[in-house]
């Protein structure tokens, strides 16, 4: 059996994953691309990096990054070491590894869109040859590897596990996390056929730590699915729990601080506006839409998404009555809202609730202005449309808002600036650890 998987054209593809002489291609150049990219290009792999959008791909063959944690030396070293972006599928032949890093958002029904993953796929298809490697990293539903792309490639006369190889590895990139990087997260990969597999584990094994194989394809699409709606429900727990604390006059936050004191037995989950990022708010979707074709009804996730889906809701709530103490509506009032990016240092905004809250605030007739670091103007987005720039923060221009809502908590923001000079603050992220005066825990 090993004599067999190790014969033809997957004995020539490990060894030139072996030796490092593979030209990997990767199709999608953004958050998850983008630094693979640059960690196979470190290791000694030709990199061809293919994107749609070619004002990246000037930006990247310039030396320049577009995105925030990655540095232009970064980039300029890789080019050094061969990288090439492109926006010309023609070019797929050249590589012998095609890892697709796209999105998976969810339509406007909250049904999975799998639109970019079967388009780039179908982009693919007619430059492709025997020998080559399809790897799937980005998010989806158990059965869409063997459902959908192994069907388009054996419809060009492939054979999967004999001259071309298939293999879904979920990417795990946490943006922003100075703790973990591409190379140290370990790699989940699942092969169509055992053959695939060896594939698999060849074309990461040289890049990545630790690979960790798993049985098929559906075992690691489920595995991403199960990490993060993991963390979906536990923050739906915490912030129900927000919610109960608020009504009894507890902060939730000195709860938490104390509950992680205990060494076992609880892992420490920090409640929000909401979920935000490009897995968290998507990812459970995914799977309570294939339950369905099981027949069954996933309610303990759709509840969790309820519970999290409303928050932005709730706190709009709170810094309603908070104004209303003040004599004051929304209606009229000037809003400043601090921090636009999903989560804390980063410049990444998919799926902001801060975005919602805007919006929300903006319907309800306030004035709405923010400040970001990170974002420096507001970017053209599909769904929302604020023709704003970042409100530089100083004792004047803080002091001329009705009500400033803390919505992400950036370490470069001026806490104690903030709190000197603000008529009043809803804070949603626990930074203000003391009761004062002008702030309101939401």
């Amino acid at each position: 059996m090993r004599d067999k998987l190790f014969s033809g054209h997957l004995k020539q593809l490990i060894a030139k994953f072996t030796d490092r002489s593979a030209v990997i291609g990767i199709i999608g150049l953004g958050y998850v691309g983008l630094p693979l990219t640059l960690r196979y290009a470190d290791v000694g792999f030709r990199v061809l990096g293919i994107d749609i959008d070619a004002a990246k791909v000037d930006k990247l063959n310039a030396g320049a990054s577009y995105i925030e944690h990655i540095g232009a030396a970064q980039i300029a070293r890789a080019r050094a070491h061969g990288f090439e972006a492109t926006t010309d599928f023609a070019r797929v032949g050249e590589a012998d590894a095609l890892i697709i890093c796209v999105p998976t958002p969810l339509n406007a029904y909250r049904e999975p869109d799998l639109s970019f993953v079967l388009g780039t796929t179908d982009a693919l298809l007619p430059y492709m040859r025997e020998g080559q490697l399809v790897s799937l990293e980005s998010t989806t539903y158990p059965g869409t590897t063997e459902e959908e792309l192994r069907p388009r490639l054996e419809s060009r006369g492939f054979t999967v596990g004999d001259n071309v190889f298939l293999v879904f590895s979920p990417e795990r990139e946490d943006p922003g996390n100075q703790r973990f990087e591409t190379r140290t997260i370990p790699k989940v990969c699942g092969g169509s056929t055992p053959a695939c597999l060896q594939a698999g584990l060849a074309l990461y094994g040289p890049a990545i730590d630790r690979v960790v194989p798993v049985s098929s394809t559906r075992a690691a699409e489920l595995t991403k699915l199960l990490e993060n709606i993991h963390r979906a429900v536990n923050i739906g727990l915490v912030n129900e729990m927000k919610i109960i604390a608020d009504k009894m006059d507890i902060d939730i936050h000195e709860v938490i601080r104390a509950a992680a004191t205990k060494p076992f037995g609880f892992t420490a989950y920090y409640p929000g506006p909401g979920l935000g990022g490009h897995c968290i708010p998507i990812d459970p979707f995914y799977l309570t839409w294939k339950a369905r074709q099981y027949g069954l009804h996933t309610r303990f996730i759709e509840l969790a998404g309820e519970i999290n889906s409303d928050m932005p809701h709730w706190v709009i709530g709170k810094l309603a009555d908070a104004l209303n103490e003040r004599s004051l509506s929304i209606k009229g009032s000037r809003v400043l809202v601090l921090g636009i990016a999903y989560k804390q240092d980063v410049e990444d905004m998919r799926e902001s609730p801060s975005v919602e809250l805007m919006e929300i605030l903006r319907d309800k007739g306030a004035a709405v202005d923010y400040s970001d670091p990170h974002v420096p103007t507001f970017p053209p987005m599909r769904e929302h449309q604020f023709d704003l720039a970042s409100v530089e923060l100083t004792a004047a221009s803080i002091a001329s808002y009705d009500v400033v809502l803390l919505a992400t908590s950036h370490k470069a923001f001026d806490y104690h600036l903030i709190q000197q000079h603000a008529r009043l603050i809803v804070d949603t992220r626990g930074v203000y650890l003391e009761r004062l005066p002008n702030v309101v825990k939401a």
